[in-house]
């Protein structure tokens, strides 16, 4: 059995030190950086991973979830992290609960968050407050329930969605509006 590395890497120590009450864990083990935070204090601490210069996580690699059905709180939240300039790597976590599955979004600090959190939102349910246009990515608008969930039931049915519903003027509307927004690859 391996032994985990001291928890004395520079990174977690300036984490740990700026956010002493919010850093709940922490741990790196072959170079893995792990830190688990608070979710209230979810977009101060990226920010400050993004801004500090001994840091500088310039790069969302992704943003994902993690389902544990049956813990409390039910749902992870993981955030990868790259210094492009620097060339380390740091995941963080935050636990949100199934009764209110938020977080803030980190869109202000890497723009790229915004189709991770789309993502999401769309199959995990954890909605991220400030977002610009938090909708489903992959599904149908009128697809029901958020499929990653652990508890999702794989027989289910959806609702059909025929041409008349995608000739509705709203839709078209929409995907005017989303064409103007990203141009002719969507």
């Amino acid at each position: 059995m391996s032994t985990p590395e001291p928890i004395d890497h520079p990174v977690l120590t300036r984490l740990r030190e700026r956010f002493a009450d919010d850093v709940r864990s922490v741990h790196a083990w072959r170079g893995d950086l792990t830190a688990e935070v608070t979710a209230a204090r979810i977009v101060d601490v990226c920010r400050f991973l993004r801004d500090d210069a001994e840091l500088a996580f310039d790069f969302l690699s992704d943003l994902t979830a993690v389902d544990y059905l049956g813990s409390t709180p039910r749902f992870e939240v993981v955030y990868h992290l790259k210094s492009l300039t620097r060339g380390h790597r740091l995941r963080i976590k935050t636990r949100v609960s199934e009764d209110a599955p938020h977080l803030p979004s980190v869109v202000p600090v890497w723009r790229g968050a915004d189709w991770l959190e789309r993502e999401t939102w769309d199959l995990y349910g954890i909605r991220f407050d400030g977002h610009p246009d938090l909708r489903r990515i992959y599904l149908y608008e009128e697809f029901e329930g958020h499929p990653l969930r652990k508890d999702y039931p794989k027989e289910r049915r959806q609702p059909l969605v025929t041409r008349a519903d995608l000739d509705e003027p709203q839709v078209q509307r929409q995907e005017e509006r989303d064409r103007a927004r990203y141009g002719r690859w969507h």
